[in-house]
């Protein structure tokens, strides 16, 4: 099963340790954590992907605002510097355990972030970074290498 994701998803899910928005929405979210664990591959997409599902209709869902398209922006730029190829919609990426401790070794340095500006889980995910990445439900955990 292809995972559906937006662009500032592929950094939100660094550091996703099973918090969220609603229960429906971290339910979901662990599922999809399993899916990715497994390797399953990621297709982009934009706009509300499989993550934002639970939140679809709520009248305060941040997926359609202006803020979230320019994070995705931002993300798919950093993620495309960092892998060496072009990020767009229809990219597939495999997310296997190479591929995510060198983009969360980005993330901790700070390379592959700007499309966490105004989010606001930024703090907790930076907390995460920080620490190692301890806990995190997606791939490889608990980097032991600080730098």
């Amino acid at each position: 099963m292809t995972v559906r994701l937006r662009a500032h998803h592929l950094l939100c899910m660094l550091t996703f340790i099973g918090k969220g928005y609603t229960p429906d929405f971290t339910q979901n979210y662990r599922r999809i954590a399993s899916l990715l664990s497994a390797g399953e591959p990621i297709e982009l997409v934009t706009g509300p992907d499989d993550i934002c599902a639970p939140l679809a209709g709520l009248a305060d869902t941040h997926c359609l605002q202006d803020s979230v398209t320019e994070r995705d922006e931002k993300a798919a730029l950093a993620v495309s510097q960092l892998l060496n190829r072009v990020i767009v919609e229809g990219s597939v990426i495999t997310p296997d355990a190479d591929l995510l401790d060198r983009m969360r070794q980005a993330f901790r340095t700070g390379d592959i972030r700007a499309g966490c500006a105004r989010c606001e889980w930024s703090p907790l995910c930076t907390d995460i970074a920080d620490k190692g990445f301890p806990d995190v439900l997606v791939g490889s955990a608990g980097l032991t290498e600080q730098g």
